[in-house]
C-alpha cells in the first residue's frame, strides 16, 4: 500500500511539473507554419504504369502532351494565362484543371512543327509571370519505333500447328 501511494505522489508532482507556467514559459514557442514554396513544374509527356522512359521525350507517331504545374493563387486550378512555348512544338487543347497521376494542372496537346531534326529541344511554360524550363529529346529516325502493328502487316501464328 505505500508503494502504490509513493508512486501515486511520484506521479502527481511529475505531472505538475510539466503542465506548471514555468514548465510552458521554458518551452520554445510554435513556429508559425510556412507553407512549402510551390515546384512548378514543366515536362513533355509522362511515364505511365504501363510504358517507362517517355517523360521528356518527343514520341513519333503517338499523342504528346505538355504538362505543367502552375497554381493559381489559392486554387489547386492553373491560371488560364497559363502557356507552353517551344521553338519545334505547336500547342493546342490546352486544359486548367489537376490531373490524375502526375503533378500537373495544366496541359496541352504538342505536336512537332514539320521540319524538325533530332535533338535536344526547350520546352518552357509561363506561369504568374515567370518561366519554366525543361529540355526534352526528339529521336533520330533509327530511334523511332513502330508502336502499333500496320494494317495488312503479316502476323505469326499462336504456335497451335507446330508439329
Amino acid at each position: 500500500m505505500k508503494k502504490r501511494n509513493a508512486f501515486i505522489a511520484a506521479l502527481a508532482i511529475g505531472l505538475t511539473t510539466l503542465v506548471s507556467p514555468a514548465a510552458v514559459l521554458a518551452q520554445p514557442a510554435p513556429t508559425p507554419e510556412v507553407p512549402a514554396p510551390t515546384a512548378e513544374t514543366v515536362q513533355l509527356n509522362s511515364d505511365t504504369a504501363v510504358t517507362h522512359g517517355l517523360a521528356n521525350k518527343y514520341v513519333p507517331n503517338d499523342f504528346n502532351v505538355a504538362l505543367g504545374l502552375c497554381p493559381a493563387p489559392g486554387s489547386e486550378k492553373a491560371p488560364t494565362s497559363t502557356t507552353f512555348s517551344s521553338p519545334v512544338l505547336a500547342f493546342t487543347n490546352y486544359a486548367f484543371n489537376p490531373t490524375m497521376g502526375v503533378k500537373a494542372n495544366v496541359t496541352a496537346d504538342a505536336e512537332l512543327k514539320p521540319g524538325t531534326g533530332a535533338g535536344s529541344y526547350q520546352i518552357t511554360m509561363n506561369c504568374n509571370g515567370k518561366s519554366f524550363n525543361a529540355t526534352f529529346t526528339v529521336p533520330g529516325s533509327a530511334e523511332q519505333q513502330v508502336r502499333k502493328v500496320p494494317e495488312g502487316a503479316a502476323r505469326a501464328g499462336d504456335g497451335s500447328m507446330a508439329g
